[in-house]
């Protein structure tokens, strides 16, 4: 880390501009949550599996049909001096994706549905394909607003979405709807926000609503990285899809249990990531580019900071998590669980945010084509003879080479002229160090009480509150544990958490 204060400025104000999106996902995290948790208990194991199945349809078309295009806007608008020709040709190109998308729902469901071996799921054609559309027209709402700096309004707005949205989704079956009547609340939903973008993402923009030239430009920064999101999504998905195919749907309905995790990544690496490639995007056009290491290893230090600890208790406590969350006839997903805790880990260092800010996007179409390569046999053979766990499993080592072939593009990335980096020089080791050295001492603590209470447990009254006894015992521990020995390390959990809250230096 750079002693300068300069440094120091622009790191803490980088930061600072994260703080509202966490902040604002934090608070709908809990809402989010409580989406699988509530539709569990009021869904039959077939419907619950049929839930799962109709939104693994709609969210891959949702991460491949935009093919890089709204993520450019983190490159083009923090360079661009008239924004609205990028936010209006970005918008337009979703809507014809998001048309595409429900063409081909409505023209494939039929025969997903008897991959499946679920021919319930073809019932939902119709709210599948309008929430579909809607989706992709509405994807670039809080990137349009984030990648302008705009970041207190983009946090508005996933506080607002995400609170409606699930809303929609918990309330009717609450109320006895059935899984057709929330999924007709949500493509419902999926159109307001639709409109909501046209309104929010153009105001204040100035310049032509399409400009060829420009238009051309984006499409060829984001040709890479879209053609690495047709092989990605396909292949993180590509263990659902397959695990779906080859068990009746109440037992994908454990499996996506076992790879159900909390909402933190979501909740702390994306915006981090998001402002990171602003704060890059910032300093390259101001000759500072010297400074994006520091940025990028305090980015990832912080990240560390949180991602150990959750990964390290949710694979400690996870049978208390499961019975707790979801109920004891979901503990037989508890082995898939412990091993999908892996992506958390996976994803403290930002690189693939990085590599897109410094426009290095063959770096990642060709991490993932080496995924999608190493995912085919791994998949078919690990379902074939393992089960629900060769399925995990598959996903598991697939991400672990995409990570590595990632970071080797890394240092190149951040390197200039003057200074050549390598992948030492980007890692925050102390910062990894520290926080594997108290989740680890945290983790068996959990292991012990396990050991020492399962008896105790056991006899337990039945009902909600007791179910989370366990877990709220085992956390308590936990994170008292994680912050005891932080302390001993010299790391002081308080200065953390001000890391991450708005403000702005100067």
């Amino acid at each position: 880390m750079s002693g300068s204060s300069t440094s120091a400025a622009s790191g803490g104000s980088f930061l600072g501009r994260a703080g509202p999106l966490v902040l604002a996902r934090l608070f709908t995290a809990g809402l989010t949550l409580s989406i699988p948790l509530v539709l569990a208990r009021v869904l039959d194991l077939d419907d619950y599996g049929t839930y799962y199945q109709l939104f693994l349809i709609a969210t891959t078309l949702y991460y491949v049909l935009p093919f890089g295009v709204v993520q450019s806007l983190y490159y083009f608008l923090p360079r661009a001096d008239a924004k609205r020709p990028f936010l209006g040709q970005t918008l337009l190109f979703m809507s014809a994706m998001g048309l595409v998308g429900a063409a081909a729902v409505w023209a494939l469901l039929g025969y997903v549905a008897g991959w499946f071996s679920n021919p319930a799921l073809a019932e939902y054609r119709l709210p599948l394909a309008a929430y579909t559309a809607f989706l992709l027209g509405s994807f670039p709402l809080e990137v349009s607003l984030t990648s302008q700096g705009r970041t207190k309004a983009s946090a508005c707005v996933y506080l607002v979405s995400d609170a409606v949205r699930a809303s929609v989704m918990v309330v009717p079956p609450l109320l006895g709807a059935s899984l057709y009547g929330m999924m007709l609340a949500v493509a419902a939903f999926a159109g307001l926000r639709y409109l909501a973008t046209w309104a929010v993402s153009l105001r204040g923009a100035t310049g032509p609503l399409v400009d060829g030239q420009r238009f051309r430009e984006q499409l060829t920064y984001a040709a890479p990285f879209g053609a690495a999101m047709l092989l990605a999504i396909p292949q993180q998905n590509a263990h659902l899809y397959a695990v779906a195919g080859a068990v009746a749907p109440a037992l994908y309905a454990l499996y996506r249990v076992g790879c159900f995790q909390l909402p933190v990544v979501d909740l702390l690496y994306t915006p981090t990531s998001e402002v990171l490639m602003v704060r890059l995007g910032e300093l390259e056009r101001e000759g500072r580019l010297e400074e994006g290491v520091e940025a990028f290893r305090e980015a990832a230090g912080k990240l560390a900071y949180f991602f150990l600890p959750f990964a390290a208790f949710l694979f400690a406590a996870a049978p208390e998590f499961i019975g707790a969350m979801f109920g004891e006839k979901f503990l037989p997903a508890v082995p898939v669980f412990r091993i999908s805790v892996l992506g958390v880990v996976l994803s403290i260092l930002p690189m693939d945010g990085t590599l897109r800010a410094r426009g290095q996007t063959r770096a990642i179409f060709a991490s993932y084509a080496v995924k999608a390569a190493v995912t085919v046999p791994l998949v078919w053979l690990g379902v074939k003879h393992f089960g629900l766990m060769g399925g995990i499993g598959s996903w598991a080592v697939a991400e672990v080479v995409g990570k590595a072939m990632l970071l080797a593009r890394v240092p190149a990335a951040l390197s200039t002229p003057e200074r050549k980096l390598g992948v030492a020089d980007v890692i925050p080791w102390q910062s990894l160090g520290k926080a594997t050295l108290a989740a680890c001492a945290a983790a068996a603590a959990v292991f012990v009480l396990r050991a020492g209470a399962h008896g105790a447990w056991a006899h337990l009254p039945t009902g909600f509150l007791w179910r989370v006894l366990p877990l709220a015992v085992a956390g308590a521990l936990f994170f008292t544990g994680y912050l005891v020995v932080l302390h001993f390390t010299g790391v002081r959990p308080l200065s953390l958490i001000a890391g991450l809250r708005a403000r702005r230096a100067g």
